[in-house]
């Protein structure tokens, strides 16, 4: 999701309204909050109400639609599965940038590959996940990570998944072309290998770091087509805005697809809860390592 979705900032006030704006009842938000948590898996208090208002008029006036009874009969039909996208970006915020929280890499090279050298050049699979990948930027940073710790990592059996619910911008993640400013992160040591100025002046990623990444629309609180064991998977700052049974069963799911020893990493104000915290030791600032097995069923 992405992903990162974000339901913070400033609520718009009443008072914001202007005159051609449409009423949006209790039972309106009542309906919305409830299609996105069974669709989505998103929390939407009563206190986010004029923030979601925000978000969603503007979609409301670009359909032409007369009132949100209208939208929201539009998004619960077959024909509305497009709309579903746009409202899944009306109410996500794709916060991100390369190597956030780069501990997190630091780990992944120090935890993951550099003790696995020997065997990875020997033919050894690695598979990672990147769930709520957003822009790219996530999934191209573990790349750039991979190729820095193992410089033949292109011709090994390693593999890169980043998943997003919202299409659109998985179209810009794919596009894997991003303003000079937002390259900047990138450690300088990695550059040469990663980026070059486009024609148009925006940097683009070079293909020895796309080529590791395969990039895939998919909604995590629905069926999961991946298999794994992924021996690291990087769900950060998605979880946040699930209520926390939710995030529970998220968190059991991902167990079941780590291998033994496999990495999670979450974001900073995230926190493990339910029975999948017995199965994770922490191995640093909201990195946990699987040490544990699952019991039990794992809920859908």
């Amino acid at each position: 999701m992405v992903t990162a979705p974000a339901l913070a900032g400033r609520m718009p006030a009443v008072a914001d309204r202007g005159p051609v704006d449409l009423p949006f009842s209790e039972a309106d938000f009542a309906r919305i909050a409830a299609f996105a948590h069974r669709e989505f898996g998103l929390n939407l208090q009563a206190s986010k109400k004029d923030l979601v208002y925000s978000r969603l008029i503007k979609r409301l006036r670009a359909l032409g639609l007369a009132d949100f009874d209208s939208y929201c009969r539009l998004i619960e039909t077959a024909d509305g599965a497009q709309e579903r996208e746009a409202l899944t970006s009306a109410l996500t915020t794709n916060v991100t940038h390369f190597f956030r929280e780069g501990h997190h890499f630091e780990l992944l090279a120090n935890l993951a590959v550099k003790p696995q050298l020997a065997a990875l050049k020997a033919g050894r699979r690695l598979r990672l996940w990147s769930a709520g990948c957003s822009a790219g930027m996530e999934p191209y940073s573990i790349a750039m990570t991979l190729l820095d710790a193992l410089p033949e990592a292109t011709q090994l059996n390693i593999r890169i998944l980043a998943t997003d619910v919202d299409r659109a911008i998985l179209d810009r993640a794919q596009a894997a072309l991003y303003a000079e400013e937002e390259t900047r992160p990138i450690p300088d040591r990695m550059k040469p290998q990663a980026i070059a100025r486009a024609p148009d002046g925006q940097m683009r990623i070079l293909p020895k770091i796309t080529q590791m990444v395969r990039f895939a629309e998919l909604n995590l609180m629905q069926d999961w087509p991946v298999r794994g064991p992924f021996d690291a998977i990087f769900c950060r700052n998605v979880a946040i805005y699930f209520d926390k049974p939710t995030q529970a069963r998220l968190w059991q799911r991902f167990a079941t697809l780590l291998a033994p020893d496999g990495l999670l990493f979450i974001g900073h104000s995230e926190r493990l809860n339910g029975p999948a915290e017995a199965t994770f030791t922490s191995v640093g600032v909201t990195a946990y390592r699987k040490t544990g097995s699952m019991t039990g069923p794992v809920p859908a």
